[in-house]
């Protein structure tokens, strides 16, 4: 059996070799890996254009982890937000527009933030040194999306309760105690994009998110 590919973003911004594809692809601005191997090279990003995309976009066919760009991929939007990526303008434009609207709002910008302007803001926010940058911020103030660390790991916030993050889709949480309230938690969320989340936009959420909830 074919091994996976190193090309699957989990919340924490690491890039595994797991078999599920997820909902969304994307990419950080161009080639990390060599084309030869399909292996990663020890780059992390190329450039601050971190964006998700649609999997199908016009028919186009491209040879993942080829000569272009590293094609990456994500559970769902909500996993991509995590990571620090934002809507593409060219493939999810309607999503992209939504998303300017909000972040600009969320960031009290006086006119609405154009690509460079949010990818600079979020960089800023999504990165300390190589390593994912993490926020600490109340839990009861926290708005639907955000992703949070908690018990060691990932939870995402979902109509006023917890879901845990799982390669595969999200669970309910494990036993142990919530965060609530006046709480702080590590926020794993870009900071700029929990302030978009705050300002109602509406990210695309794997359908195990349905499947049921614990409230704090």
């Amino acid at each position: 059996m074919k091994q996976p590919l190193q090309n699957r973003v989990l919340p924490t911004g690491e890039i595994a070799a797991i078999p599920q594809r997820g909902l969304l692809m994307g990419n950080r601005g161009g080639r990390m890996h060599d084309p030869q191997t399909q292996k990663l090279t020890r780059k992390s990003h190329v450039s601050r254009r971190w964006i998700c995309c649609t999997l199908e976009f016009r028919s186009r066919q491209r040879t993942v982890m080829g000569e272009g760009y590293t094609e990456l991929f994500f559970l769902d939007e909500v996993t991509a937000l995590t990571a620090g990526h934002r809507p593409c303008f060219e493939c999810r434009r309607a999503d992209a527009l939504a998303y300017q609207a909000a972040f600009s709002a969320g960031n009290h910008l006086q006119e609405p933030a154009g690509a460079d302007q949010m990818d600079k803001l979020l960089h800023a926010d999504r990165l300390t040194g190589q390593s994912q940058k993490r926020t600490r911020l109340k839990a009861g103030a926290l708005p639907e999306a955000v992703m949070a660390m908690i018990n060691g790991r990932p939870h995402a916030r979902h109509a006023g309760g917890w879901l845990l993050w799982t390669e595969t889709g999200y669970e309910l949480p494990l036993s142990g105690q919530l965060p609530f309230g006046n709480e702080e938690i590590d926020v794993l969320t870009p900071l700029a994009t929990v302030q978009a989340l705050s300002a109602g936009f509406s990210p695309i959420w794997h359908p195990s998110a349905t499947l049921g909830l614990q409230n704090p």
